[in-house]
Protein backbone atom coordinates (compact mmCIF):
# COMPACT_ATOMS: atom_id res chain seq x y z
CA UNK A 1 0.00 0.00 0.00
CA UNK A 2 1.09 3.41 -0.69
CA UNK A 3 2.10 5.96 1.94
CA UNK A 4 -0.29 8.10 0.89
CA UNK A 5 -3.44 5.38 1.05
CA UNK A 6 -5.33 4.21 -1.91
CA UNK A 7 -9.34 4.79 -1.98
CA UNK A 8 -11.65 2.35 -1.69
CA UNK A 9 -13.82 0.63 -4.49
CA UNK A 10 -17.34 1.94 -4.32
CA UNK A 11 -19.29 -1.20 -3.13
CA UNK A 12 -21.53 -1.18 -6.73
CA UNK A 13 -18.10 -1.53 -7.92
CA UNK A 14 -17.13 -4.52 -6.37
CA UNK A 15 -18.05 -8.10 -7.59
CA UNK A 16 -21.45 -9.56 -5.47
CA UNK A 17 -21.01 -12.75 -3.21
CA UNK A 18 -23.36 -14.01 -5.77
CA UNK A 19 -21.23 -12.75 -9.04
CA UNK A 20 -18.35 -14.47 -7.47
CA UNK A 21 -19.98 -17.92 -7.00
CA UNK A 22 -21.36 -17.61 -10.69
CA UNK A 23 -17.81 -17.01 -12.10
CA UNK A 24 -16.33 -19.87 -10.46
CA UNK A 25 -18.94 -22.04 -11.71
CA UNK A 26 -18.10 -20.99 -15.35
CA UNK A 27 -14.82 -21.10 -14.24
CA UNK A 28 -14.96 -25.20 -13.28
CA UNK A 29 -16.94 -25.96 -16.01
CA UNK A 30 -13.70 -25.07 -18.01
CA UNK A 31 -11.46 -26.74 -15.91
CA UNK A 32 -10.35 -25.26 -13.17
CA UNK A 33 -9.96 -26.38 -10.15
CA UNK A 34 -8.66 -24.67 -7.30
CA UNK A 35 -9.53 -21.61 -5.68
CA UNK A 36 -7.65 -18.44 -4.21
CA UNK A 37 -9.28 -15.63 -2.14
CA UNK A 38 -6.73 -12.64 -2.19
CA UNK A 39 -7.15 -9.04 -2.09
CA UNK A 40 -7.06 -6.51 -0.90
CA UNK A 41 -7.61 -7.85 2.37
CA UNK A 42 -9.95 -10.63 1.82
CA UNK A 43 -11.09 -11.05 5.75
CA UNK A 44 -12.41 -7.65 5.64
CA UNK A 45 -15.76 -8.70 3.76
CA UNK A 46 -18.31 -9.50 6.17
CA UNK A 47 -19.45 -12.47 3.83
CA UNK A 48 -16.27 -14.23 3.39
CA UNK A 49 -17.16 -17.30 5.33
CA UNK A 50 -19.92 -17.61 2.95
CA UNK A 51 -18.34 -17.12 0.01
CA UNK A 52 -15.92 -19.81 0.56
CA UNK A 53 -18.85 -22.21 1.82
CA UNK A 54 -20.50 -21.50 -1.58
CA UNK A 55 -17.10 -21.87 -3.67
CA UNK A 56 -16.11 -25.20 -2.19
CA UNK A 57 -19.50 -26.44 -2.98
CA UNK A 58 -18.82 -25.39 -6.52
CA UNK A 59 -19.06 -29.00 -8.77
CA UNK A 60 -15.50 -29.51 -9.62
CA UNK A 61 -13.16 -27.27 -7.00
CA UNK A 62 -11.20 -29.41 -4.61
CA UNK A 63 -8.94 -26.87 -3.27
CA UNK A 64 -9.82 -23.22 -2.02
CA UNK A 65 -7.55 -21.01 -0.05
CA UNK A 66 -7.01 -17.23 1.31
CA UNK A 67 -4.07 -14.93 1.12
CA UNK A 68 -4.68 -12.31 4.18
CA UNK A 69 -2.62 -10.45 6.51
CA UNK A 70 -4.01 -12.19 9.67
CA UNK A 71 -5.19 -9.34 11.48
CA UNK A 72 -9.13 -10.81 11.92
CA UNK A 73 -7.65 -14.22 11.63
CA UNK A 74 -7.74 -15.54 14.94
CA UNK A 75 -11.93 -14.91 14.76
CA UNK A 76 -12.54 -15.92 11.84
CA UNK A 77 -10.04 -19.12 11.47
CA UNK A 78 -12.24 -21.55 13.11
CA UNK A 79 -15.61 -20.61 10.76
CA UNK A 80 -13.43 -20.51 7.49
CA UNK A 81 -12.14 -23.89 8.35
CA UNK A 82 -15.59 -25.19 8.95
CA UNK A 83 -16.72 -23.78 5.70
CA UNK A 84 -14.70 -25.79 3.90
CA UNK A 85 -11.17 -23.74 3.54
CA UNK A 86 -8.29 -25.64 2.60
CA UNK A 87 -5.42 -23.80 2.89
CA UNK A 88 -3.92 -20.54 4.27
CA UNK A 89 -1.29 -17.85 2.99
CA UNK A 90 -0.37 -15.53 5.51
CA UNK A 91 1.73 -12.27 4.98
CA UNK A 92 4.21 -11.67 7.51
CA UNK A 93 7.27 -9.37 6.55
CA UNK A 94 8.95 -9.05 10.07
CA UNK A 95 8.81 -10.37 13.62
CA UNK A 96 9.83 -6.43 14.64
CA UNK A 97 6.50 -4.85 16.00
CA UNK A 98 8.35 -1.43 15.43
CA UNK A 99 8.64 -2.56 11.89
CA UNK A 100 5.47 -3.79 11.33
CA UNK A 101 3.53 -1.15 12.12
CA UNK A 102 5.74 0.74 9.52
CA UNK A 103 5.26 -1.39 7.06
CA UNK A 104 1.95 -2.18 7.55
CA UNK A 105 0.87 1.62 8.66
CA UNK A 106 -0.27 0.77 12.10
CA UNK A 107 -0.89 -2.97 12.85
CA UNK A 108 -0.50 -5.06 15.37
CA UNK A 109 2.01 -8.06 14.26
CA UNK A 110 0.32 -9.64 17.81
CA UNK A 111 -2.88 -10.00 16.22
CA UNK A 112 -1.38 -12.05 13.36
CA UNK A 113 0.67 -14.17 15.61
CA UNK A 114 -2.34 -15.10 17.86
CA UNK A 115 -3.89 -15.46 14.27
CA UNK A 116 -1.11 -18.08 12.97
CA UNK A 117 -1.78 -20.03 16.31
CA UNK A 118 -5.52 -20.30 16.15
CA UNK A 119 -5.20 -21.61 12.84
CA UNK A 120 -2.29 -24.04 14.20
CA UNK A 121 -4.81 -25.57 16.30
CA UNK A 122 -7.44 -26.20 12.87
CA UNK A 123 -4.94 -28.53 11.03
CA UNK A 124 -5.59 -27.12 7.72
CA UNK A 125 -3.68 -29.13 4.80
CA UNK A 126 -1.49 -26.23 4.87
CA UNK A 127 -0.45 -22.99 6.30
CA UNK A 128 2.01 -20.24 4.57
CA UNK A 129 3.88 -17.90 5.91
CA UNK A 130 5.03 -15.11 2.72
CA UNK A 131 8.10 -12.81 3.28
CA UNK A 132 8.82 -10.45 0.86
CA UNK A 133 12.48 -9.62 1.29
CA UNK A 134 13.45 -5.75 1.28
CA UNK A 135 17.11 -4.70 1.98
CA UNK A 136 17.18 -2.82 4.90
CA UNK A 137 13.72 -3.54 6.15
CA UNK A 138 13.88 -7.42 6.73
CA UNK A 139 16.79 -8.81 5.15
CA UNK A 140 18.45 -8.95 8.98
CA UNK A 141 15.41 -11.76 9.72
CA UNK A 142 15.59 -14.33 7.02
CA UNK A 143 17.39 -16.45 10.43
CA UNK A 144 14.79 -15.91 12.45
CA UNK A 145 11.85 -16.98 9.75
CA UNK A 146 13.80 -20.33 9.08
CA UNK A 147 14.18 -21.19 13.01
CA UNK A 148 10.38 -20.53 13.21
CA UNK A 149 9.83 -23.38 10.91
CA UNK A 150 11.87 -25.63 13.61
CA UNK A 151 8.62 -26.03 16.09
CA UNK A 152 6.12 -24.53 13.48
CA UNK A 153 4.61 -26.48 10.92
CA UNK A 154 4.38 -24.15 8.45
CA UNK A 155 5.78 -23.20 4.94
CA UNK A 156 7.90 -19.95 5.41
CA UNK A 157 8.15 -19.12 1.72
CA UNK A 158 10.40 -16.12 0.88
CA UNK A 159 9.66 -13.88 -1.97
CA UNK A 160 11.85 -11.27 -4.14
CA UNK A 161 10.52 -7.56 -4.21
CA UNK A 162 8.97 -6.95 -7.89
CA UNK A 163 8.57 -3.40 -9.19
CA UNK A 164 5.09 -3.46 -9.27
CA UNK A 165 3.76 -0.04 -8.44
CA UNK A 166 7.69 1.16 -7.05
CA UNK A 167 9.95 3.43 -9.18
CA UNK A 168 12.58 1.18 -11.24
CA UNK A 169 15.91 3.38 -9.07
CA UNK A 170 13.85 3.39 -5.55
CA UNK A 171 13.32 -1.26 -6.55
CA UNK A 172 16.53 -1.62 -7.40
CA UNK A 173 18.23 0.06 -4.42
CA UNK A 174 15.72 -2.34 -2.30
CA UNK A 175 15.74 -5.41 -4.24
CA UNK A 176 17.23 -8.93 -2.59
CA UNK A 177 18.42 -11.53 -4.22
CA UNK A 178 17.18 -14.95 -2.86
CA UNK A 179 20.50 -16.41 -3.10
CA UNK A 180 21.45 -14.68 0.31
CA UNK A 181 18.85 -17.71 2.03
CA UNK A 182 21.45 -20.57 1.18
CA UNK A 183 24.24 -18.18 2.50
CA UNK A 184 22.43 -17.75 5.40
CA UNK A 185 21.82 -20.65 6.30
CA UNK A 186 25.54 -21.84 5.63
CA UNK A 187 26.69 -19.73 7.80
CA UNK A 188 24.54 -20.64 10.77
CA UNK A 189 25.85 -23.78 10.31
CA UNK A 190 22.08 -25.41 9.37
CA UNK A 191 22.01 -28.50 6.71
CA UNK A 192 19.13 -28.20 4.49
CA UNK A 193 17.64 -30.34 1.69
CA UNK A 194 14.94 -29.84 -1.25
CA UNK A 195 10.94 -31.68 -0.58
CA UNK A 196 8.03 -31.35 -2.60
CA UNK A 197 4.86 -29.87 -1.28
CA UNK A 198 1.69 -30.45 -3.31
CA UNK A 199 0.23 -27.56 -4.54
CA UNK A 200 2.93 -25.02 -4.24
CA UNK A 201 3.21 -23.08 -7.49
CA UNK A 202 6.36 -21.25 -8.45
CA UNK A 203 7.81 -22.12 -4.97
CA UNK A 204 11.37 -24.71 -4.37
CA UNK A 205 10.79 -25.72 -1.46
CA UNK A 206 13.84 -27.42 1.53
CA UNK A 207 13.40 -27.89 4.78
CA UNK A 208 16.49 -28.20 7.47
CA UNK A 209 17.10 -31.46 8.94
CA UNK A 210 15.12 -32.21 12.48
CA UNK A 211 12.82 -29.27 11.73
CA UNK A 212 8.93 -29.57 11.71
CA UNK A 213 8.19 -26.62 9.26
CA UNK A 214 10.04 -25.80 5.64
CA UNK A 215 10.89 -22.97 3.88
CA UNK A 216 10.38 -22.13 -0.23
CA UNK A 217 11.53 -19.55 -2.39
CA UNK A 218 9.80 -17.55 -4.88
CA UNK A 219 12.22 -15.90 -7.30
CA UNK A 220 10.14 -14.39 -10.01
CA UNK A 221 13.26 -12.22 -11.16
CA UNK A 222 16.10 -14.00 -10.33
CA UNK A 223 14.72 -17.27 -12.07
CA UNK A 224 11.38 -16.70 -13.98
CA UNK A 225 8.93 -19.45 -13.70
CA UNK A 226 6.49 -17.86 -16.46
CA UNK A 227 6.64 -20.57 -18.51
CA UNK A 228 4.61 -22.78 -15.92
CA UNK A 229 2.13 -20.17 -14.61
CA UNK A 230 -1.36 -21.48 -14.39
CA UNK A 231 -3.09 -19.02 -13.13
CA UNK A 232 -5.33 -16.22 -13.72
CA UNK A 233 -6.41 -13.31 -11.83
CA UNK A 234 -9.82 -11.51 -11.68
CA UNK A 235 -9.63 -8.46 -9.79
CA UNK A 236 -12.28 -7.28 -7.10
CA UNK A 237 -13.95 -4.87 -9.97
CA UNK A 238 -14.27 -8.44 -12.27
CA UNK A 239 -11.42 -7.92 -14.60
CA UNK A 240 -9.05 -10.93 -15.38
CA UNK A 241 -5.30 -10.02 -15.70
CA UNK A 242 -3.63 -13.11 -17.47
CA UNK A 243 -0.45 -11.63 -16.20
CA UNK A 244 0.35 -9.88 -12.50
CA UNK A 245 3.11 -7.89 -14.48
CA UNK A 246 0.98 -6.24 -17.51
CA UNK A 247 -1.71 -3.22 -17.69
CA UNK A 248 -4.22 -5.97 -19.97
CA UNK A 249 -6.86 -6.53 -18.63
CA UNK A 250 -10.47 -7.39 -19.76
CA UNK A 251 -13.50 -6.48 -17.94
CA UNK A 252 -15.79 -9.54 -17.82
CA UNK A 253 -18.16 -8.57 -15.12
CA UNK A 254 -21.10 -7.96 -17.85
CA UNK A 255 -20.69 -11.79 -19.42
CA UNK A 256 -20.31 -13.21 -16.00
CA UNK A 257 -23.96 -14.81 -16.75
CA UNK A 258 -23.59 -15.58 -20.07
CA UNK A 259 -21.34 -18.59 -19.91
CA UNK A 260 -20.48 -18.87 -23.94
CA UNK A 261 -19.53 -14.92 -23.69
CA UNK A 262 -17.66 -15.15 -20.85
CA UNK A 263 -15.76 -18.53 -21.83
CA UNK A 264 -14.65 -16.44 -24.86
CA UNK A 265 -13.51 -13.94 -22.93
CA UNK A 266 -11.03 -16.14 -20.85
CA UNK A 267 -10.07 -17.60 -24.39
CA UNK A 268 -8.68 -14.24 -25.48
CA UNK A 269 -7.29 -13.22 -21.94
CA UNK A 270 -5.26 -16.30 -22.60
CA UNK A 271 -4.58 -15.83 -25.92
CA UNK A 272 -3.27 -12.51 -24.95
CA UNK A 273 -0.67 -13.83 -22.05
CA UNK A 274 2.51 -12.91 -23.02
CA UNK A 275 5.42 -14.70 -22.66
CA UNK A 276 6.93 -13.43 -19.78
CA UNK A 277 6.43 -10.45 -17.39
CA UNK A 278 9.82 -8.74 -18.38
CA UNK A 279 10.69 -7.62 -14.68
CA UNK A 280 14.24 -9.44 -14.97
CA UNK A 281 17.07 -7.45 -13.86
CA UNK A 282 18.92 -7.32 -16.87
CA UNK A 283 15.87 -5.44 -18.51
CA UNK A 284 14.67 -3.48 -16.11
CA UNK A 285 16.25 0.74 -17.84
CA UNK A 286 15.07 -1.06 -21.57
CA UNK A 287 11.85 0.70 -23.12
CA UNK A 288 8.84 -2.22 -23.29
CA UNK A 289 5.93 -2.00 -25.30
CA UNK A 290 3.71 -2.59 -22.95
CA UNK A 291 2.76 -0.77 -19.79
CA UNK A 292 2.58 -2.00 -16.64
CA UNK A 293 -0.15 -2.90 -14.64
CA UNK A 294 -2.01 0.42 -13.36
CA UNK A 295 -3.01 -1.06 -10.12
CA UNK A 296 -0.41 -1.28 -6.33
CA UNK A 297 -0.12 -5.21 -5.54
CA UNK A 298 -2.44 -4.59 -2.77
CA UNK A 299 -4.92 -4.23 -5.43
CA UNK A 300 -4.36 -7.52 -7.27
CA UNK A 301 -2.77 -9.99 -4.40
CA UNK A 302 -0.25 -12.35 -4.77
Amino acid sequence: MPKEGLPFFPTERVLSQDEIVQLVENFAEMGVSKVRITGGEPLLRTDVVDIVRRIKAVPGIDDVSITTNGLFLEKKAAALKAAGLDRLNISLDTFKPAVYQKITRGGHIQQVLDGINAASQLHFKKIKLNIVLIKGQNDDEVLDFIKYTKDHNVNVRFIEFMPIGNALRTWKKEYVSLTNVFDICRKAGLTYHPIELSGNGPSDNYQVDGYTGSFGLIHPISAKFCENCNRLRITADGYVKACLYWNEEINIRKAIPDKPAFRQLIQKALDNKPLNHEMALAETDRIIDKAPTWRHMSQIGG
